[in-house]
């Protein structure tokens, strides 16, 4: 087949004849005005992109050969039952597992056996801070190299729930004697940032972005790496289609910027799962189809590893069924749908380069703001933070509310005879437990609550 340059016959169009094509086809309508639209972030959306956009910016590349790994949470309170159920989905196309771990009293042997763990990657959700579990695992892995998560935020346990597992000075201590015997197993990943908190809890996706990279910079600062610094990124991403992809690939983006001032040359890694904010009690079969275009977004954004969320996770219980529909959507992706290996997709592409571009630029200014005003952990403490994402959220809420966000069959295209209240094995709304806590927590909150309240009380 001949190399013919199919529209080599016809002349280029600069972006001032598109403008002024677009202009005269609005008969007199503003150009600004009608087709221009600013998002949450402050970003002017236009219209179209040109290549011109790309003249005076710079541009990112992923990885070459930039891969992804379908993954699934397992809750690991009974040993034997959790691994029962990862030997299962193992086979059922699932690569790696996802292990939330309750307690101290974690056996190892009995919830790793069977598993390739020279092939599977494994990333674990501890919901306490002790050594001595952790010692237990790196003494069965023994030799293998399986590549492990460990996800350990000190920080991001104290944003979530407003208090320190122990105390300050327990807890670093602790991380640190967990750093020093992980750091000596490349394969290891033993800090996490949880970003996801932030988009959760009505953060814009600038902040996300700025408050991600200066939480993690207080790991870089307090360890002082050299070389590498394996880093694990949970980010929660959102339906806005190309804002999303933009915001995974200026997140590696910026991570590949900050690295070197500390002498690193490693890459970050990105664990990416839906968000529960848009996520909704009635409609719920809606939820599929966000979570295929999240799941979307974080392929083409360049995620590591995606995690998708069951449609009925809300309101149900953990379940057979949602969670094999989660996974295949996965698999309808990566195996059917030609996304195995679908991050470049989006290089070059004007639209979504503008946007990375964009994003990074606002990102790096708002973190360089944080670090200026003492760092991201006093910003915590005085409150800063949690103001700035209670501001986000209030407007996104605001939209919401107004219409101009719209979730189909929630806020807009109701069904009057849609009934939930004996389908509620969960309670999805924010839970009040008044304690003592050292900080305000950020508190995680979806925009349909208030709304399914009244009509759950209405039925």
């Amino acid at each position: 087949m001949s190399n013919v340059g199919l529209f080599d016959e016809f002349p280029p169009v600069s972006a001032k004849q598109w403008k002024q094509k677009i202009q005269f086809d609005l008969k007199g309508a503003d150009y600004n005005d009608t087709l221009v639209w600013e998002s949450m972030e402050g970003i002017n959306v236009k219209p179209f992109y040109h290549a011109e956009d790309l003249e005076e910016i710079q541009t990112f590349n992923l990885p070459e050969n930039q891969g992804w790994n379908i993954a699934q949470t397992i809750y690991a309170g009974d040993s034997g039952k959790a691994n029962t159920k990862a030997l299962d989905i193992l086979k059922k196309g699932v690569e790696s597992l996802v292990f939330t771990i309750p307690n101290e009293d974690i056996d190892f042997a009995t919830l790793l056996n069977g598993i390739d763990l020279e092939n599977v990657p494994l990333h674990f959700n501890f919901q306490f801070l002790a050594v001595e579990p952790i010692k237990r695992l790196l003494a069965y892995l023994g030799d293998k190299t399986t590549q492990i998560h460990l996800n350990l935020d000190l920080i991001g346990n104290l944003a979530r729930s407003g208090n320190w597992f122990h105390s300050l000075e327990k807890d670093h201590a602790l991380l640190e004697e967990i750093h020093a015997i992980t750091s000596k197993k490349i394969s290891v990943n033993s800090i996490g940032v949880d970003i996801s908190l932030y988009q959760n809890a009505g953060a814009n996706q600038v902040q996300q972005l700025a408050y991600g990279l200066a939480h993690a910079n207080e790991y870089l600062n307090h360890f002082k790496p050299n070389k590498t610094f394996p880093i694990t990124f949970k980010v929660a991403v959102g339906g806005n289609y190309f804002f999303e992809i933009a915001k995974l690939r200026a997140l590696r983006w910026l991570w590949k910027s900050i690295a070197p001032v500390y002498n690193l040359n490693n890459d970050c890694h990105i664990l990416a799962v839906p968000s529960k904010r848009n996520k909704t009690v009635y409609d719920y079969n809606v939820n599929l189809l966000r979570t295929t275009s999240e799941s979307m977004s974080a392929i083409l954004g360049g995620a590591d590893t995606i995690c998708n969320l069951p449609y009925d996770a809300i309101y149900h219980k953990d379940n057979e069924f949602g969670e094999r529909i989660a996974r295949n959507q996965l698999l309808l992706l990566k195996e059917e749908s030609y996304f195995e290996k679908a991050s470049q997709i989006s290089e070059g592409a004007y639209y979504i380069e503008s946007l990375t571009q964009q994003l990074a630029e606002k990102a790096l200014a708002l973190f360089k703001q944080i670090e200026k005003s003492g760092g991201f952990l006093d910003a915590l403490k005085k409150g800063t933070i949690q103001q700035k994402i209670k501001e986000s959220a209030t407007k996104e809420q605001q939209w919401f509310d107004e219409t101009q966000l719209v979730l189909v069959g929630t806020n807009k295209f109701q069904n009057e005879q849609d009934h939930m209240k004996e389908n509620l094995e969960l309670y999805p709304f924010v839970k009040t437990q008044p304690r003592k806590t050292l900080m305000e927590p950020i508190i995680e909150k979806r925009l349909a609550e208030t709304l399914e309240q009244k009509r759950l009380n209405d039925e």
